[in-house]
């Protein structure tokens, strides 16, 4: 039970944190020229914080992924940390 608990509690945490990660990778993408110089710091750190959050396969391939995103124009849109989130508890899940 307890067990459970700690459980639950890291799987929110890990969907706020990318909530708000997405949300910061967001900023970027609507101020116009300082958001392309933003997108040059915030791109490793991004794929960084995907790789320390999600061990594994999935935290590497999903850190690669989020920095190529962060990095490229016109594609801050994409909610990379979320679709993790989502992919990890409840697609890999089902697997």
């Amino acid at each position: 039970m307890k067990e459970e608990i700690i459980v639950k509690d890291e799987k929110n945490k890990k969907l706020l944190m990318g909530l708000l990660f997405d949300g910061i990778g967001m900023l970027s993408f609507t101020i116009p020229l300082v958001g392309d110089f933003a997108d040059v710091i915030w791109a490793p750190l991004a794929g960084f914080l995907m790789t320390y959050m999600y061990k594994g396969r999935v935290g590497k391939v999903a850190g690669i992924l989020t920095f190529v995103e962060e990095i490229l124009p016109f594609t801050d849109i994409i909610p990379s940390f979320t679709l993790t989130w989502i992919y990890t508890y409840y697609i890999q899940k089902k697997e």
